[in-house]
């Protein structure tokens, strides 16, 4: 189980063969790893599942191999394609994967016994991010300077800025504090799965969402995949292209879960920085559990505020897909909500 969606299991999987299960969306949303959050977003769980499915029939059809197996309607009737639904999913069919535990000693992971059991059959422990633009919150602000990127400015501008090529970079999955990898220690940690070939199909999901993207009226800013390797082949896990693992902007307004942890930092500013100080001392106790070394906990949104992100979610999933799924307002109104935060 995750922060925001749950797992409904058919068939383990095992060392030789992938299972079946579905994910079912929440409307619980979760920032600065946090998990799960005091409100629920209404509409966001169902967003989510519509947009990943989309997502994930254009990579089939592309010839992109992932564990999707359509979605399930209200009634229970399923896997069915998106298109075959009146009403939006919150429900998708997969194929699983195996996922061992990952023993651990304060902050040192030990990944061979992770591999020692998950043989030829699992999820690769690592997220594979790709970024087109650097946006304002961007981690890599805080990790590197423009002149690494090419870009000829002293210091990172108040807004966005366009990178020439996108860039494929490498966290871990599974440690308390995920942490950003050089290649050499992402490809330890990706097993008997290719880096170059996790990079490849990082590259060409990312071409294909911001294609999508385009079309739509939206940017592709940024995003994440992760991936699971089964019989020699790397296959697209997870979900894909959501305002939940993607950074979207429509104008100058940005659409996505960074909107949340904006707003946050506005409005919240004693538990975010407590968040950021147990994170730091947890570092450098070397222990892997920082939260309860926070001594703040968060409060619950305005509901004006609630609605506001339910809109972005449902109006920006409606763009997107290409279809009125949800009873949102138009897009443009919704960005104009936004702003007014």
């Amino acid at each position: 189980m995750t922060s925001v969606k749950e797992f409904r299991i058919e068939r383990e999987a095992t060392a030789d063969g992938l299972g079946r299960g579905s994910f079912v969306f929440t409307d619980d949303y979760s920032i600065f790893d946090w998990g799960k959050m005091p409100d629920t977003i209404p509409g966001k769980g169902a967003s989510l599942c519509s947009m990943g499915a989309f997502n994930f029939e254009a990579l089939e059809a592309a010839g992109v191999p992932t564990h999707y197996r359509g979605v399930v309607d209200a009634d229970g009737r399923g896997p069915v394609p998106l298109a075959e639904v009146d009403e939006p999913p919150t429900e998708m069919a997969i194929e699983l994967t195996q996922v061992p535990e990952l023993p651990h000693e304060g902050r040192t992971y030990e990944y061979d016994a992770y591999h020692a059991a998950a043989g030829e059959n699992y999820l690769i422990p690592l997220e594979i991010v790709f970024r087109n633009r650097i946006p304002v919150g961007s981690s890599l602000r805080r990790r590197a300077e423009p002149d690494e990127y090419g870009l000829e400015l002293g210091t990172w501008p108040d807004e966005p800025v366009d990178l020439a090529e996108p860039v494929v970079e490498f966290s871990t999955k599974y440690e308390e504090g995920d942490r950003y990898l050089d290649r050499e220690e992402a490809d330890r940690i990706a097993g008997a799965a290719s880096i170059d070939e996790l990079e490849a199909v990082a590259r060409e999901v990312n071409r294909l969402l911001t294609d999508r993207a385009e079309e739509a009226g939206l940017v592709h800013e940024d995003g994440k995949i992760e991936c699971l390797y089964y019989d020699g082949e790397i296959r697209v896990a997870d979900v894909v292209g959501t305002l939940d693992e993607n950074r979207f902007s429509y104008g100058d307004v940005g659409l996505s879960k960074e909107v949340l942890r904006q707003y946050h930092k506005r409005s919240q500013p004693e538990w975010v920085e407590a968040v950021r100080e147990a994170k730091a001392t947890a570092k450098a106790r070397d222990v892997a559990d920082w939260k309860r070394l926070c001594d703040r906990e968060p409060t619950p949104l305005d509901e004006e505020v609630i609605g506001v992100a339910s809109d972005m979610y449902r109006s920006g999933a409606n763009a997107y897909v290409g279809r009125e799924l949800f009873d949102a307002p138009s897009l443009s109104a919704t960005v104009g909500a936004i702003r007014g935060l």
